[in-house]
């Protein structure tokens, strides 16, 4: 009973940082816009990472994206710039939507 209870703990324990940065993108609005696995008006998350896979600045070319905006990446609607998105909270969303497989 104990080993179950302490995998259970890891286990919540693991997923907890891809939640909480999940609710990041939830309370800036990102997910107005964007789904982890489908697209919406922008790419699905799972998208956008697979683009970005293995370019060692994709977190900052992403983390300025979601800050000052972009357009023409992935068809004619253009993101907006996000002004309520700091720098840091920019660069985490940008480093969650990497992990997205």
């Amino acid at each position: 009973m104990k080993r179950i209870l302490v995998a259970s703990v890891l286990a919540i324990a693991a997923s907890a940082p891809a939640w909480a940065d999940q609710a990041l993108a939830q309370s800036k609005n990102c997910m107005a816009c964007h789904a982890v696995d489908k697209k919406v008006v922008g790419p699905s998350y799972k998208d956008v990472a697979a683009k970005y896979a293995g370019q060692k600045d994709a977190v900052d070319k992403l983390a300025q994206k979601i800050l000052k905006g972009s357009s023409g990446v992935w068809g004619p609607v253009p993101m907006p710039a996000n002004a309520q998105v700091n720098e840091a909270d920019a660069k985490k969303l940008a480093t969650w939507v990497l992990t997205q497989k």
